[in-house]
């Protein structure tokens, strides 16, 4: 299992909002991101939106891309994308950039 970190920077003035959203993702958008892989995904918010995302997969790059294929994504990122400082032109999910992992207790 592939333990996958990342980070990404929301908006000051769309904390709030993201964090509302958040206690009501859509069930499609939940079914399919345990249908393509996904396992104990968290997201952790700090006060100046320093987003931290965490998960667990057999192959983050096989998730990710079965996540991209679905319609419930393609929607899910259109409506989060304007959340989110510095995506340069990408999706957030686009944006997510893997951490490298220095140090494991299990």
């Amino acid at each position: 299992m592939q333990r996958v970190c990342f980070l990404l920077k929301v908006r000051a003035d769309r904390i709030a909002e993201y964090r509302e959203r958040h206690a009501a993702v859509w069930p499609e958008m939940l079914r399919a991101l345990s249908a393509t892989g996904w396992h104990n995904y968290s997201l952790f918010l700090r006060d100046d939106g320093l987003l931290v995302g965490y998960l667990e997969t057999e192959d983050f790059e096989a998730a990710k891309a079965g996540m991209e294929a679905t319609e419930v994504n393609a929607r899910w990122q259109a409506e989060m994308g304007e959340f989110f400082e510095s995506l340069d032109g990408a999706r957030p999910d686009e944006a997510m950039k893997p951490l490298t992992e220095v140090f494991h207790l299990a």
